[in-house]
Formats: C-alpha cells, sequence, structure tokens
C-alpha cells in the first residue's frame, strides 16, 4: 500500500485483500479498508471492486448476526458477478448466500446455493474455495441429524485442506467432526477433535471459531456431568462472542447456560438465561435456536409438572424441526411429547411419540436418545401390564447407560485436559526459548570483537536452555504426578461406593424371583435396584450433592434391604427442621458405608425388634449425622469381623474428609464407639460432614 499511492482500480483490489486478510482477526481496521476501498471503486465505478466489496460486507453484517442485510449485499454482489460474467466471483455469492442461510438454520435454501456453487468451484478447479463449499455442506448434513452424509463431506474437506495445506479449513472440519461424535454420545472423541481444533484457531486468532470451539466444549462437559468446568467454558465462549458482537454466538452460549442451570435445578435462573437466548435468536431469524430454546422451556415446564405447558413448547419446536429437516431435534421433541402425556397418565399415546423418536434414534445412532427411549419404553410398559417387554427395554436401557457413564471415558476425559493444557504450557515455553535464543544470538553479534564477551553470550544461552529444560522437565513429572493422583482419589472413591456382596446378593435374589415366575415382585425389585445403582453413579461423577439426594440413595439401600431380608428390621432417618435438604450440599458416599456395616454385621445374633436410626442436626454450624443401631455392639467378642470393616470403612473416609475439609473449609470427622458406654446396646457412628450451602 505505502508503495502504490495511485487512486486507480489496483489500489481497490490491494485494499479489498488487506480487507479480506484481516475480517477474521480485526474487524475496525476490516472497516477501515472496506470504506476506503467502497469509496474509490464508485469514484472509479470500478464493478468488480464493487462487486468484491459487497460480498465482504456481507460477510462482515452475517458475523455480527445481522442476517438479513447480509443477505441483501450478497444478492447484490452475485448480480454484478452475473453481469461480469465472473464466474469465480458467482459461485463466491452462491457460496455466501448459502452460509447464510446455514447460519439461519434454513438448511433446504442453504444447501440449495451451496449446491450451485460447489459445482461451479469443480469445474474451474478451485481447490481453495472447494474446502469452504465441502465443509459448509457438511454442516448442513450435521446439523439436520444426516451424519453419514456429513462425515462423507468432511472427510473430502480434511483431505483436500491438508494437500493445500488450507489453514483454517483443517480446525473447521475438527470442529465438525467433533459435534458429531458429541451427538452420538461419544464425548471423549468429540473432545479430542474440539481441542484439536482449538490448538488450531488459537494460532490464527481467529476470535469467531475459538467462540465456537469453546461452547462445543462446554456442552460436552456438561454431558459428561461437569456443570460447574461447563458454565467456565460458556462464558469463556460469550465473552468473545461479545467482542465480535455476534449475536447468534451469544444466543447459543445463553441457551447452554441455561441448560447447566436446569441440571442444577435453579430452574427461575434457567428460563431467565433461555428467554434471553430466544429473544435474541428471534431477532437475527436464527430458526434452530429458537427450536433449541423452545424444547428447553418444554424440558423445564416438565421438571415443573406442567406437562400440557410443556407439550405446546415442544409441539411449536417440532413445527421448526419438520421445515428444517433437523432430525436431531425431531427426536428429541417427539420423546418430550411422549413424556408429557406419560406424566399425564396417557400410556398409549406415549407409547405412539417414543415409538417415532426410537425410529430416528436408531436410525442416526443417538446413544442419549436410544438410552432415554429404553428407559421410557420400560415405565410405559410396566404401566400397560406388559411386564416381559418392560424387562427387556430396562436391560436394553441399563447396557446403554452403562455406555454412556463408564470409568474409561471420565477418565480419558481428564487425561485429554491435562495434555491440552500441558501442550499450551510447552508451546509457551518454545516461544520463550526461540525469543531467548534471538537475544542472546544478536547480543553475541554486538559483541563479537571481544573474545571474552562471546565467550560469557555462549555459556548464557547455554545456562538459559538448561533452566528452560529444567523448566519442561518439571511440568512434565507434575503433569504425570497430577494424572496418577487423581486416578487414585478417583478409584478410592469408586471402590467404596458399594460392596460387591451387596450386588451378588442383590442380583441373586432378582433371579430367585425371576425364575420362580413372580414377574411384578421382579420387576418391582428391579427398578429399585437399577434406581439405586444409577443413583449412586451419578452421585460419584459430582465433589458435592444436594443432601436430598444422597438421602434418597440411601432410603432406596434400605428400602432393598428390608425388603430382601428375612426378618425384616425398623429404620427412621430423620433430618432437622432447621436443614433445608435441597441447599444442602455435601459430599457422595459418606453415609452408606456405615449403613452397610450395620445391616451386614450388628444384627448377627437378633431376629426381632432391630433398629437402625439415621439422624441429622445442625450443631453450631456443623452438620452431623449419627447412625445408631442396636445390634451387637462393636466391642463385644463377636463384633471383632465387624470392628475390622469399621476400620476399613473409617480409613478410607477419613482420607476423604481431611481433603474435603481443605477444600469447603469446614473441618470434618468421624467418630466410631460402642453404646454399652451410655448403658445401651449396639454402635453410634457420628460424621462431622463438611457442606456447602446455597443461598436460597
Amino acid at each position: 500500500m505505502q508503495n502504490h499511492k495511485k487512486k486507480d482500480t489496483v489500489r481497490v483490489t490491494l485494499l479489498y485483500d488487506l480487507a479480506f486478510s484481516l475480517y477474521q482477526k480485526d474487524a475496525g481496521l476490516t472497516n477501515t479498508y472496506i470504506k476506503e476501498a467502497e469509496a474509490l471503486s464508485n469514484k472509479l465505478n470500478y464493478r468488480k471492486g464493487k462487486a468484491d466489496i459487497l460480498s465482504l460486507k456481507g460477510i462482515m453484517a452475517s458475523r455480527t448476526s445481522h442476517y438479513h442485510q447480509s443477505l441483501v449485499y450478497f444478492q447484490k454482489s452475485l448480480e454484478l458477478f452475473k453481469d461480469l460474467n465472473d464466474r469465480k466471483g458467482i459461485a463466491s455469492s452462491y457460496n455466501s448466500i448459502g452460509v447464510n442461510f446455514l447460519l439461519q438454520s434454513k438448511n433446504i435454501e442453504a444447501l440449495d446455493n451451496l449446491k450451485k456453487a460447489i459445482a461451479i468451484y469443480e469445474g474451474l478447479g478451485a481447490q481453495e474455495q472447494l474446502v469452504a463449499g465441502y465443509l459448509n455442506i457438511g454442516n448442513i448434513y450435521a446439523k439436520t441429524g444426516k451424519y453419514k452424509e456429513a462425515i462423507s463431506y468432511y472427510e473430502k474437506t480434511l483431505k483436500l485442506s491438508k494437500a493445500i495445506n488450507h489453514e483454517y479449513g483443517i480446525p473447521y472440519t475438527l470442529n465438525g467432526l467433533g459435534h458429531i461424535y458429541s451427538e452420538q454420545g461419544n464425548h471423549y472423541k468429540a473432545m479430542d477433535y474440539y481441542h484439536q481444533s482449538l490448538l488450531y484457531k488459537e494460532k490464527l486468532s481467529d476470535t469467531i471459531g475459538m467462540s465456537k470451539t469453546l461452547n462445543s466444549l462446554g456442552n460436552s462437559y456438561r454431558s459428561l456431568g461437569k456443570l460447574d468446568k461447563s458454565l467456565e467454558y460458556h462464558k469463556k465462549s460469550t465473552q468473545l462472542a461479545e467482542v465480535i458482537g455476534n449475536k447468534d454466538l451469544i444466543a447459543v452460549n445463553k441457551g447452554n447456560i441455561g441448560h447447566i442451570y436446569t441440571e442444577k435445578k435453579d430452574y427461575n435462573k434457567a428460563l431467565e438465561y433461555i428467554n434471553e437466548s430466544l429473544k435474541l435468536s428471534r431477532e437475527i431469524g436464527d430458526l434452530g435456536q429458537i427450536s433449541n430454546c423452545l424444547y428447553s422451556i418444554g424440558e423445564i415446564n416438565l421438571l415443573l409438572k406442567q406437562p400440557e405447558k410443556a407439550r405446546k413448547s415442544f409441539e411449536k419446536s417440532t413445527e421448526i424441526s419438520l421445515q428444517n429437516d433437523n432430525q436431531y431435534s425431531l427426536a428429541a421433541n417427539y420423546l418430550g411429547i411422549a413424556e408429557s402425556y406419560y406424566d399425564e397418565k396417557a400410556y398409549q399415546k406415549a407409547l405412539s411419540y417414543t415409538l417415532k423418536g426410537k425410529r430416528i434414534a436408531d436410525d442416526l445412532n443417538l446413544l442419549e436418545a436410544k438410552s432415554k427411549v429404553s428407559e421410557m419404553l420400560s415405565s410405559i410398559y410396566e404401566n400397560l401390564g406388559n411386564y416381559e417387554q418392560s424387562l427387556k427395554e430396562h436391560q436394553n436401557f441399563k447396557k446403554l447407560n452403562d455406555s454412556l457413564f463408564n470409568e474409561e471415558n471420565i477418565k480419558k476425559m481428564t487425561e485429554l485436559e491435562y495434555e491440552y493444557k500441558y501442550k499450551q504450557q510447552l508451546d509457551s515455553l518454545s516461544i520463550n526459548e526461540l525469543k531467548l535464543t534471538k537475544t542472546v544470538l544478536t547480543t553475541s553479534q554486538d559483541l563479537e570483537k571481544t573474545q571474552r564477551n562471546l565467550f560469557l553470550g555462549i555459556i548464557g544461552f547455554l545456562a538459559t536452555a538448561i533452566i528452560l529444560g529444567g523448566i519442561i522437565f518439571f511440568l512434565k513429572l507434575r503433569h504425570e504426578k497430577a494424572k496418577t493422583l487423581n486416578a487414585v482419589i478417583e478409584q478410592k472413591l469408586l471402590r467404596s461406593q458399594m460392596t460387591p456382596h451387596f450386588i451378588f446378593n442383590s442380583l441373586s435374589v432378582l433371579q430367585g424371583m425371576i425364575l420362580n415366575k413372580e414377574d411384578k415382585k421382579s420387576v418391582f425389585y428391579l427398578s429399585k435396584f437399577s434406581k439405586l445403582l444409577r443413583i449412586t453413579l451419578e452421585n460419584s461423577r459430582d465433589k458435592l450433592v444436594p443432601l436430598n439426594q444422597e438421602l434418597e440413595a440411601v432410603n432406596n439401600y434400605l428400602e432393598l434391604q428390608n425388603l430382601e431380608a428375612s426378618q425384616s428390621y425398623d429404620y427412621t432417618i430423620l433430618v432437622d427442621q432447621n436443614i433445608d435438604e435441597t441447599l444442602y450440599k455435601i459430599p457422595p458416599m459418606l453415609i452408606q458405608p456405615f449403613i452397610e456395616n450395620a445391616v451386614e454385621h450388628a444384627f448377627e445374633d437378633r431376629k426381632d425388634n432391630r433398629k437402625i436410626d439415621i439422624q441429622l442436626k445442625n450443631i453450631d454450624d456443623k452438620l452431623v449425622c449419627t447412625i445408631t443401631d442396636n445390634g451387637i455392639g462393636i466391642d463385644t467378642p463377636n463384633g471383632h469381623k465387624r470392628k475390622d470393616k469399621k476400620s476399613l470403612a473409617t480409613t478410607i473416609t477419613s482420607e476423604r474428609l481431611k481433603m474435603l475439609s481443605k477444600d469447603l473449609d469446614i473441618n470434618g470427622s468421624v467418630h466410631i464407639e460402642d453404646r454399652k458406654h451410655y448403658n445401651e446396646q449396639g454402635t453410634i457412628v457420628t460424621l462431622v460432614i463438611p457442606y456447602k450451602k446455597e443461598v436460597a
């Protein structure tokens, strides 16, 4: 630019090229170049320049979610390129119009325009433009749930991008593949692709691309139950979207934050975020996000026990999903409608819509949707009296649920996060090392007259290299230690969750019921048993769980044990009135190991009047749980086995309490003693539980 001051068409082209090279990174400077280029094109009546500038103005308007205005620019640009018979320009306009429709979830119109663009590009052999075309068609198929076609186009894009070293094609294709695996429930593989994509985009300073990938990572963490981590990623994504003024991404993130608060059971806050997202989406005409928001509102109304209101939202969302041929959204809405009918006990209607959702979930291999379908069918068939089919669907649900929440995926997710952070640190150190190397070499050249100074420069360089090497080694060592410590803690928690004896015994009881053809009793028992397992698995994923949720697991366990025991026993769970169970959050699986021990060993010589009492009190801002039984007592001669079991439970619990006390800044402890000290029979366990109390 400095070498070409003349106000001619060459300068227009140079200004356009500069603007185009910067639009992903610097919107302000891009618009400055656009204005100068547009003014000069109009003055010279340079029609090719006018068409190029209109096209770029359309892209900039689209990036800030002004889709109607951007479409006007693209159509004017298309008309100019047609008058000039500029085939490459015509194809570029069709591609831009297609992307504009894609961002509004008008998928049919988007596909039509993108295919027109690709036909021209293939004839011209325009490989860089083909990358964008293939990628956008892949995105349409991914959004509409046609994953086989989407993967085919993504593979084309990735192959061509690598062949011509297209810097944007590779990360955006990786993001698209991540989206597909996420929708199919393979969140570990999805996150692998997302992290690869994010590293590329950070190097390119691609703000909008980074925002999209951070949003995708937030969704994956939410699907894995890591709600606080998910919230962190969505907030980062929103900050970047606000910097560039992209309303579309702001709306998407607000909707996803609403999902997080829904899972946290803060429905008022969830509705606040989702309604903000819906308002923004309607302003910019994003039908896909409008549909998502309506579905989310339906979900919350179901949770609030308002099935008719929920169904209206699902039906509105279904209309949009049918209009845009979005199969994934359609499956979710059918299941939502089914659930609303189930809540109203209209089981035949619920069955009809569940089977509609099942056909799509099976066709697209949507693991999470298939799991939900099996769970719903099991409950529907049970209520319709078809116990054989109910049992079959329940077994299928258990198998699918195990696939969703297996320990290996959680472990791999943790390792992946460490690898990503570690690679970032190494990249940063590599950059610093290059800078230091350059500085030392420059200094050495300046002082090459003096041999002594040159020698000192070499020593300085070597010392720097050694220090950097030591830092890299230290980071690697710390990285490995962190992974090992995480795995050890995770294994201890999982091992302490439920004894193999209880699981084996329960399955044996269930087998006996089935062999005796006690259909109703076996389905009831299986329902209770699977509910307990599910709560246990879900609770184990979180550092803190609501007190009422933990007590529900304890109650389910005691109900099962009482059901299968040869002689029943009485139990009570008492919570002081000054404790709001929904506001207190406690570490999971602290109480149950001691209850298991009481059930298994306390009543060996007692056949009647067997009691277990659990009581929770708030004493001087301490949450105190006592577990009392009237069994043999821990200090009796026959209680030595029980004492060993208590010792193991106490050791594991004490280790956990020690770490949790530091994290929550509230002291926790466990104390076990024989009740003979109080002239009573049995054992009393006193747990002081660290907790976090939410503001009502």
